[in-house]
């Protein structure tokens, strides 16, 4: 046998040997990959641990929009009573809110609750005033930490205290920390209009007095289905560029949309609804009326309301479409449907709700009364 012929011989043995060492490879790979091991016992995770951890994120509940802080991320909002007497106006800090309700209260005026999606970014807020039996129930289905400057003892006390709700009470407990006096309207205002709540100073009350700071798990975390922010959608075809809420013989609010802006234009009693502080007029993208039985508790004084639910409107982008409403209970938040039972898409952005009797409404486009095809 020649040298090269040697030589070939070893090159062929080489590559029979490679590959025969190949195929056993990837035998050995795909038996190994056929076998299926269960999985080891410290791996299992008991069920009550198996819900899915969502990173909180800037995303604000209220209104659909990006706009919390860093430390508000997955952080409960912040509901304050606002005095809405004329002899109070103007308040401050209200125009801030994300989300506003009116509701009638005795002597036929109206009081308003403001809601801040961020516990970091509340103002300072005047005039702050004391509770109706409702507006806690309200604040509980929002997971809201409560603020007001007394209570009614009848209805309003006992109820902030059945429910369990977190709440400060200026008459109650007067924690300078967070509430004070107005010293610029101390003597131009009777006392009961200078209250105020120190918003800046909230997380640092909170954290002193070891309320919970989180929403709760499990908690329903939208109250809305939101729309893309920016992209407004018409509710419906059937126009509306204005809306009076008749809430007693004296007291009216009335909604005046804008259309380059997009919202709707709060007037108080026919003056524009004003900040003195922030100089803006109040204005919401979303207007919903949530009407409901209301009526006088045990002959009066003090205003009875159905907060489980009724029918109303929905208001946005120069539109409006009948709705009905529904809370189930205390702790659950507004359920808002169409006439068909289909949740309502929301446009992102302000809201305000006023909860009102019946026939109280008018809604109005171009001047002209607006009808529903029955």
């Amino acid at each position: 046998m020649s040298a090269s012929q040697g030589d070939i011989m070893k090159s062929n043995l080489k590559r029979i040997i490679s590959f025969s060492l190949t195929v056993l490879l990837v035998f050995a790979v795909f038996s190994g990959c056929s076998k299926k091991e269960p999985a080891p016992e410290e791996t299992t995770v008991p069920k009550a641990q198996t819900t899915k951890y969502v990173e909180p994120t800037d995303f604000n509940r209220l209104t659909g929009i990006d706009d919390l802080s860093d430390e508000a991320k997955g952080k409960r909002p912040v509901a304050i009573m606002i005095n809405n007497i004329k002899a109070s106006l103007p308040q401050y800090g209200i125009s801030n809110a994300d989300l506003m309700f009116e509701c009638l209260v005795e002597g036929g005026i109206t009081r308003m609750m403001a809601v801040y999606g961020d516990y970091t970014k509340v103002p300072d807020v005047c005039s702050v005033r004391s509770c109706r039996y409702y507006y806690p129930i309200l604040a509980q289905g929002l997971d809201a930490v409560y603020f007001c400057f007394g209570s009614n003892t009848t209805l309003a006390t006992p109820t902030l205290k059945r429910i369990g709700i977190d709440y400060f009470n200026g008459a109650e407990n007067y924690d300078t920390l967070v509430f004070g006096r107005d010293p610029a309207r101390l003597g131009r205002y009777s006392k009961e209009h200078t209250a105020y709540v120190k918003g800046a100073n909230i997380p640092e009350l909170l954290e002193k007095n070891n309320v919970r700071s989180d929403y709760l798990d499990g908690k329903d975390r939208y109250i809305f289905s939101f729309t893309e922010p920016g992209k407004i959608k018409a509710p419906s075809k059937t126009a509306c560029d204005k809306v009076t809420l008749n809430f007693s013989n004296s007291y009216y609010s009335t909604f005046t949309y804008d259309a380059e802006k997009k919202v709707y234009l709060k007037q108080h009693c026919g003056s524009k609804h004003m900040d003195s502080k922030s100089g803006e007029q109040l204005a919401y993208t979303n207007v919903f009326v949530l009407q409901t039985d209301v009526s006088l508790y045990e002959g009066g004084p003090l205003v009875k309301i159905d907060w489980k639910g009724g029918d109303g409107y929905y208001i946005s982008a120069n539109a409006v479409t009948e709705i009905t409403w529904s809370k189930k209970d205390e702790k659950s938040s507004i359920k808002i449907k169409d006439k068909n039972g289909k949740d309502v898409k929301v446009n992102a952005g302000k809201s305000y709700f006023g909860i009102i009797a019946p026939g109280s409404t008018k809604l109005s486009s171009a001047g002209q009364t607006v009808t529903f095809a029955q």
